[in-house]
């Protein structure tokens, strides 16, 4: 078995144990042969139908329904996996963490993620996924409940983040992940550590 053809074979193995619908990048298999032959085998199997290219150095084994055909990942994953390659980190936009937390009735119309990476636009077939660089305080406990709470006040801003408000946030996140909101108070502006504060003296006196 020549070299070529034995990266060929561990890739195809590593793919095949990998999760239906689990987006992965031509990194995930450096260590079975060089990076061209990495990618001349990942092009291979997308004109074999065994993969899908999600976008740009992004595949996938996709999910296959009998109702629509072949499922695409999810725009966080696809976020996800972009951003893993240069270890940055992804959160949920405020605007869709606020929809999640039922604090707000609004859904948004596009898919938008914050990162500490670059800014820029993935194109997933049709539609449009923006990564939108912000500042690592605002991606403190990122992937987590408490992280949402924390993306949803950011977006909210000042006249919105009320002790009122972190009341329907604490009540959400449960006693434990909202002590893990508190925990992060450092990392947030005087206005929103002032409204959790003031419910946690609210909460007090109740």
């Amino acid at each position: 078995m020549n070299t070529t053809t034995k990266t060929a074979e561990l890739i195809r193995e590593r793919i095949e144990a990998m999760p239906i619908g689990e987006p992965f990048t031509p990194t995930a298999f450096l260590e079975c042969g060089t990076r061209a032959s990495v990618d001349q085998t990942l092009s291979r199997l997308v004109k074999a139908g065994s993969i899908e290219r999600v976008t740009r150095g992004v595949f996938v084994r996709p999910e296959v329904s009998r109702f629509v055909g072949k499922v695409m990942p999810e725009p966080l994953k696809v976020a996800e996996t972009v951003a893993k390659t240069t270890g940055a980190v992804v959160q949920i936009h405020g605007a869709e963490a606020a929809r999640r937390l039922e604090l707000t009735t609004q859904v948004p119309t596009q898919s938008v993620f914050v990162t500490s990476g670059p800014s820029k636009r993935i194109r997933v077939g049709k539609m449009e996924i923006r990564l939108q660089h912000v500042c690592q305080r605002k991606l403190a406990l990122a992937g987590r409940p408490a992280g949402l709470a924390l993306a949803a006040m950011w977006y909210l801003g000042k006249k919105e983040v009320t002790p009122a408000l972190v009341e329907k946030i604490r009540r959400k996140l449960g006693s434990s992940e909202f002590e893990v909101l508190k925990s992060a108070t450092s990392s947030m502006p005087a206005w929103m550590s002032d409204a959790i504060f003031r419910n946690e003296r609210m909460a007090a006196h109740a």
